[in-house]
């Protein structure tokens, strides 16, 4: 018999609503719209205050701001996927006369290119892009500002230079591109470059009074890539579901995993906060979440998941600035997870197993310290530690018949099983080091060899 556990509990739905209406009242917003995304789904949401003439819903737009920078990134992922471009490709090679063409895609989705962070001229978020016909009114005179690959440095032409890299690899404008690589396969039919009713409109609260002011919702331009979009709770549910589990359709599992691994200089704080390839990543009570902050005039969103704990949490309100929407999503997942721990996966065994790979399982010694290999599916591997804290990875089969880290210390290097001329397996070679099925076997090629006399008590061979 197996038990559903599908739908939240009401205990964990009343904190949940809670802590949305603390935030809404708190942070003094017009209105606020949350959600919960777990197993591939939206389990829980709600709007607080009011907008579009109501108590917004799960179909109410609000502008997402820089959480648009995501949907870029995976437009441009889906270019490396493809074999298009390489992420350590210099722009120039498929951007050229930029000005800045000496730094790789990388770095641009990663924000260790250097650029400033934002555009010269007027406050870009409250006026036309009409203002900013080219790349070049975008970058100005003065575009990089530290030494690509050194610093992380938040950079909003940096994502419109991402977004004209789209643009000139399809053919065609970013969002024509978005709407039928992204927003069409993963049916996120109210999201989208301009608002459709019912939205919310923008608004400012004033600091000393319960008073507003209307925000201006000016259209980008060319700097949409960087924040230009609108959506509903409805839709960004989808979008984190596909963040956590990858859709062959948009972009692999392999490579949104890719996407919320570390890939610039730590911000600072170490790797408490950090950002990978168009996620912003940051760690709290244990808990590794990535995702992405937003906020334009009159708007403020967040999107936050828990990989591990399959959760996301996401929050969107329409207010300038009040409430702490980026704590509020992280704590809507931390709710879920503590109330409702999640439930493994059922063991199965195997269908089908390679003898040749189930003689490669067992213990294995790096020196005297002891590992254990098992056997994934897939044919995939995982190294693990015995004795305390160590260098622990999982391992993906490559067709040549070696495997690649995926994780932790030996994250990209090669795995290989060495075997003797007779064919018995003989010791297993990773970067370099040869790990054994003894400590220290004698009878494997062990760099700098092993002393002949073997392992003695301490005062077998007293010091000369």
């Amino acid at each position: 018999m197996t038990a559903s556990f599908e739908d939240l509990l009401p205990g964990t739905t009343r904190a949940l609503y809670h802590r949305i209406a603390v935030a809404q009242t708190e942070g003094r917003t017009p209105s606020l719209v949350a959600a919960v995304v777990r197993g591939g789904r939206t389990v829980w949401s709600a709007g607080r205050g009011t907008a579009a003439d109501g108590t917004p819903g799960d179909g109410t737009q609000y502008r997402v701001g820089s959480i648009t920078k995501v949907f870029t990134a995976v437009l441009v992922l889906r270019l490396r996927d493809e074999g298009l471009i390489g992420l350590d490709d210099p722009l120039e090679r498929h951007l050229p006369d930029t000005g800045v063409g000496e730094v790789t895609i990388a770095q641009l989705l990663s924000h260790g290119a250097g650029l400033a962070a934002e555009a010269p001229g007027p406050w870009w978020e409250r006026s036309p892009g009409e203002l900013r016909p080219g790349l070049a009114d975008v970058l100005g005179d003065r575009p990089v500002l530290h030494p690509a690959g050194r610093v992380h440095h938040y950079s909003n032409p940096g994502y419109t230079l991402l977004g004209a890299l789209v643009e000139k690899l399809r053919g065609e404008p970013w969002e024509e591109t978005l709407l039928r690589e992204v927003l069409e396969p993963l049916e996120m039919t109210r999201t989208g470059v301009r608002p459709r009713a019912p939205y919310a409109k923008g608004w400012a609260v004033h600091p000393w009074a319960d008073v507003m002011l209307p925000e201006p919702a000016e259209d980008l331009g060319i700097m949409a890539p960087a924040g230009q979009l609108w959506s509903t709770t409805a839709d960004l549910g989808r979008f984190a579901a596909f963040l956590m589990r990858g859709d062959g359709r948009v972009l692999g599992p392999e490579t949104v995993a890719e996407m919320r691994r570390p890939a610039a200089v730590p911000a600072p704080g170490g790797w408490d906060a950090g950002y990978g390839l168009g996620l912003q990543l940051f760690r709290r009570n244990g808990r590794v979440f990535s995702g992405h902050t937003g906020s334009l005039p009159g708007y403020l969103a967040t999107l936050w998941i828990s990989a591990e704990e399959d959760v996301a949490g996401l929050v969107m309100a329409n207010v300038t600035s009040g409430p702490a929407v980026g704590q509020v999503s992280a704590d809507l997942v931390e709710i879920v997870a503590e109330r409702e721990p999640r439930i493994p996966e059922p063991w199965q065994p195997l269908s089908d197993v390679d003898p040749a790979l189930l003689e490669l399982t067992g213990p294995w010694y790096w020196g005297p310290t002891p590992f254990a290999l098992r056997l994934l599916p897939g044919s995939g591997l995982e190294l693990t530690a015995l004795a305390g804290a160590g260098r622990t990875s999982r391992f993906r089969a490559a067709q040549d018949g070696t495997w690649t880290g995926l994780d932790g210390y030996y994250l990209g290097e090669t795995l290989r099983a060495v075997r003797r001329p007779d064919g018995s397996l003989s010791h297993l070679d990773l970067g370099s080091f040869v790990f054994t099925r003894e400590p220290y076997d004698p009878s494997a090629p062990v760099p700098g060899g092993v002393d002949r006399e073997g392992w003695r008590p301490a005062d077998a061979h007293p010091p000369r």
